[in-house]
């Protein structure tokens, strides 16, 4: 009996430990909220998508400037993509509460950026110099500025110690590397971008297609998100592939692309059927897109794909890895027609099969599937700051988690 308590109670204090955790899951969109004097570095972080990268790390630390300092910035008329490169300087890939900045071993420190964890800083240039300054005075420098500092510690914001610390900093980190001139999106090579992270036969399939990726190309600036089949994958798939007309290879390159700009938040909470660029009015090349928790998934009628990876998420273009090669019906409709089958003899009692049934020529369009292949028709209920990669304990309430714990535990 003893131990039986001793076990229920371990598991209690194991489920609250982990309850504490979820509940700390830092959401700076969030905090920043709280402070309108940080309303401009807010919108900005969120509109460069470095506030979800934000919310993912566990030991962080946010120099955030105020409205005023922004619009220093902003007068520059710098591009988005600039704006995002100077905002990362301001992300520090440490944790530096109030007390330790007034602590710093030896006076002072070298701080790695998200500026720097991206690869677009030459040398050392996004690492930011942070040193305990004569009157109590913290100053902040890039590695690449001149040794002065012309940015220092007013206050902190909020700290959560060890996880995420945002602190206020007088200016704008100057740094001639941050600021440089960012390529656009019709600067963007999407061929050369799949080519170097895994999916290069589908790059080369697409350049070899003149009709395909014209269409690629023509909606890169307005908005486009690419799912790339990786090698290994797209490779199995080429002997199917040869086997289609020009038009059909055409239409399956172009069905791997949808002509609007979606970030992975966007796919996580918008569940649903999505057009392609091969989508033309009487042909719906379209698949459903669906998730559990963290994972991603397309769905067509022959094939269900999964999210790998991510190899740019910056507005207004997204390339995404996948595991499988989509497969539209309207080019593959063969395959949704089995054998003929026997009627059950009794079919107002017959059991349900454990497995979906293939579908015939006959199939419905998939605007009338039956509920059990639709997706969650909830994203509504999920606000813009929950899409930036916050953590929650989900639908379970906290005492509902708590109470199943101590009960299965009594029960053993």
């Amino acid at each position: 009996m003893q131990l039986r308590w001793a076990t229920a109670a371990g598991a209690l204090l194991l489920t609250l430990t982990l309850l504490t955790t979820l509940a700390q899951a830092h959401n700076i969109t969030r905090i920043l909220a709280k402070h309108p004097e940080f309303s401009t570095f807010n919108h900005y972080l969120t509109l460069t998508h470095l506030a979800a990268e934000i919310n993912q790390h566990t030991t962080i630390t946010v120099c955030a400037v105020d409205n005023s300092a922004m619009s220093a910035l902003l007068a520059k008329k710098p591009s988005i993509y600039t704006i995002k490169n100077i905002l990362s300087l301001h992300i520090l890939l440490d944790y530096f509460g109030a007390k330790k900045l007034h602590q710093i071993t030896n006076g002072t420190a070298l701080a790695a950026t998200m500026f720097q964890a991206t690869g677009s800083a030459p040398g050392s240039a996004g690492f930011v110099n942070i040193t305990d300054l004569k009157g109590g005075k913290v100053g902040f420098t890039p590695q690449d500025n001149d040794g002065t500092f012309p940015a220092h510690f007013v206050k902190s914001v909020e700290e959560l110690p060890y996880n995420i610390s945002v602190i206020h900093i007088s200016s704008i980190l100057p740094s001639q590397a941050a600021e440089a001139p960012a390529p656009g999106p019709a600067e963007l090579n999407i061929t050369s971008i799949m080519s170097a992270h895994g999916c290069k036969v589908f790059a080369d399939t697409l350049l070899a297609n003149p009709d395909a990726f014209k269409t690629y190309e023509d909606n890169v600036g307005g908005g486009l998100t690419v799912f790339c089949p990786m090698d290994d994958a797209f490779k199995a798939f080429l002997p199917k592939f040869k086997n289609l007309t020009r038009a059909g290879k055409a239409s399956l390159l172009e069905y791997h692309a949808v002509p609007v700009y979606q970030s992975m938040a966007t796919l996580k909470s918008n569940n649903g059927l999505q057009n392609t660029l091969a989508t033309d009015g009487a042909s719906k090349f379209d698949f459903t897109v669906q998730n559990d928790g963290q994972e991603v998934t397309l769905k067509t009628k022959i094939v269900t794909g999964k999210i790998t990876g991510t190899l740019i998420d910056e507005q207004p273009v997204a390339i995404y890895t996948i595991d499988k090669v989509l497969q539209p019906k309207e080019l593959f409709k063969g395959a949704l027609t089995p054998a003929p089958a026997p009627a059950p003899e009794k079919p107002a009692h017959a059991p349900k099969s454990s497995k979906k049934k293939t579908k015939t020529k006959d199939t419905p369009s998939p605007d009338s599937e039956s509920p059990a292949d639709s997706p969650d028709d909830n994203p509504a209920d999920q606000t813009a700051d929950d899409n930036n990669g916050a953590v929650g304990v989900g639908r379970l309430g906290f005492g509902g988690l708590v109470l199943s714990m101590w009960v299965g535990f009594l029960l053993l």
